[in-house]
């Protein structure tokens, strides 16, 4: 196995997606918190704008819906600013320096992901560290599709068995594997990780 490239997912790989630490930035009433928390981060608009076929404000409208409008206001500051409350997972901007310093490889992103955060992303530190970034909602396509993995190749002339990609969720390797792709399920484990991709790049 020869490995040039690495691509990672990005909530729950190189940082925490927790709902309930970005309602409780803003939040301290536990009702409130468990409502919000159910509402705001509903996968019924977020798979949606994941594929970016739903706007901001479409999203912002359907959630008030379903809120006493004195959460109004506090759900706009969660939803306009959970970019901001995602810590990094530990451990991996350390490795994203240690693969690009002692390998050399190229590091990328694959991420399901809004447009809202595309048009954020150079503001989230870790992800200067890469060389490239491919977002399901500016392209209209989501993983484990096909079409994802040929897009984010070809895009930036990957070969598909010179590259690995980090996910957390099963489905998305098995999407991964299934184009030629070698693949990580990652379990939180940033050591684990590091230990098996040096194993892997100095064969």
């Amino acid at each position: 196995m020869s490995i040039k490239n690495v691509i990672f997912d990005f909530g729950q790989v190189l940082v925490h997606f927790e709902p309930s630490y970005m309602v409780g930035a803003y939040v301290s009433d536990n009702d409130d918190k468990a409502l919000l928390e159910e509402v705001v981060f509903d996968r019924l608009y977020w798979d949606k704008l994941d594929k970016g076929t739903i706007s901001n404000e479409e999203t912002m409208s359907l959630i008030k819906e379903r809120l006493p409008e004195r959460l109004w206001d506090v759900a706009d500051k969660i939803y306009y600013n959970w970019i901001y409350n995602i810590p990094e997972i530990d451990g991996m901007s350390e490795l994203l320096s240690h693969l690009k310093n002692e390998h050399g490889v190229r590091l990328f992103l694959l991420s399901n992901i809004s447009n809202y955060f595309a048009s954020h992303s150079m503001e989230i530190p870790i992800l200067k560290k890469l060389d490239g970034l491919v977002m399901s909602a500016p392209i209209g396509i989501v993983k484990p599709s096909y079409e994802i993995f040929d897009h984010i190749c070809k895009k930036y002339d990957i070969v598909p068995n010179e590259a690995i990609f980090v996910d957390d969720r099963v489905d998305n390797i098995e999407g991964a594997i299934a184009y030629g792709i070698n693949g990580y399920v990652f379990d939180g484990d940033s050591e684990k990780l590091k230990v098996y991709l040096d194993g892997i790049l100095t064969k």
